[in-house]
């Protein structure tokens, strides 16, 4: 615990622009880094969970406007995905009290999602090229598209599979409403009854069940955290559950480092960004594994 203070400010602003970097990177909310954050730095188990929710709102808008700059937002999956999660998520915070475990049972059935989702997501090899383009398509589609782009047997980039929809028509397609859809429910349900970020489901789920590029599923998903934060932060201002200095000061690192960790996102090769994206995926339900087996035990 530090006393509050100007170095408890500062130290406060440095976790901010650390969550928002890794919320900017893997298109998530970053509650994981800042809620025991502010624990540490003297917040109250409540204060930490409702007090993070204000700053994911300007960090979510700051990565998504620098995704939107390059076009990766995917706004008709935002349309289907954001509504779908967010009556889940209220519904999922008034269901909380009532399921068995105490949450902790849940935790595991994350976990194990979590770390089926990394292994997933991992590329295996060479001819894996980033499952950014969905099956569906595939050069042929892409020299029908555009003969002069592609030279036979040159492999898709992930620019192509994102101008090219499933039918192979330019353009961004929601050709799965029901399985986007599917996804918000089930990242709005996790978030309310476990206080988590939607963007651990959402990233994979869109990649996975939705065929989104990685880079558009991490845009697409920020997009889609920073509207789930909303009706959250709103409940907890009205019980009195916000430490605004807190959050006023985490928004304060978060907005610079939202940009960074998406241009940083931008900028990486797709196939190196799947790495590190499985990477932290694997890392979390890892932490969520063994942090619920323990208090399960104990």
């Amino acid at each position: 615990m530090v006393d509050p203070g100007l170095l408890r400010d500062a130290l406060t602003i440095g976790l901010g622009l650390l969550t928002g970097i890794m919320s900017g990177l893997f298109g998530v909310g970053g509650a994981v880094i800042s809620t025991p954050g502010i624990r540490a730095l003297g917040a109250t188990p409540l204060l930490a969970v409702g007090t993070t929710l204000p700053s994911i709102i300007p960090g979510a808008a700051s990565g998504t406007a620098r995704y939107a700059r390059e076009g990766m937002v995917d706004w008709p999956v935002v349309a289907i995905t954001a509504p779908a999660g967010i009556v889940a998520a209220v519904l999922g915070a008034l269901a909380a009290d009532h399921v068995p475990g105490e949450g902790h049972l849940l935790m595991l059935m994350t976990a194990a999602l979590l770390g089926y989702s990394a292994w997933r997501m991992f590329p295996r090899d060479a001819a894996d090229v980033a499952i950014a383009a969905p099956a569906a398509v595939d050069s042929t589609a892409a020299l029908a598209a555009d003969p002069d782009h592609l030279e036979p047997g040159e492999p898709l980039a992930e620019t192509d599979a994102e101008a090219i929809g499933a039918d192979g028509a330019h353009g961004p397609k929601v050709h799965r409403p029901l399985a986007f859809a599917a996804v918000g429910v089930v990242a709005g349900a996790l978030s309310g009854l476990l206080g988590i970020g939607g963007g651990i489901v959402m990233v994979p789920g869109f990649t996975q069940i939705g065929d989104l590029p990685v880079k558009r599923a991490i845009a697409t998903s920020l997009a889609c955290v920073g509207l789930f934060a909303i009706p959250g932060t709103i409940t907890h201002a009205l019980l009195g559950n916000i430490d605004w200095r807190f959050a006023l000061l985490l928004a304060v690192g978060v907005i610079p480092g939202a940009r960074i960790g998406a241009a940083l996102a931008i900028g990486s090769e797709d196939r190196r960004l799947r790495r590190v994206v499985a990477a932290f995926l694997g890392l979390m339900a890892l932490a969520y594994g063994i942090g619920e087996t323990l208090a399960l035990r104990g």
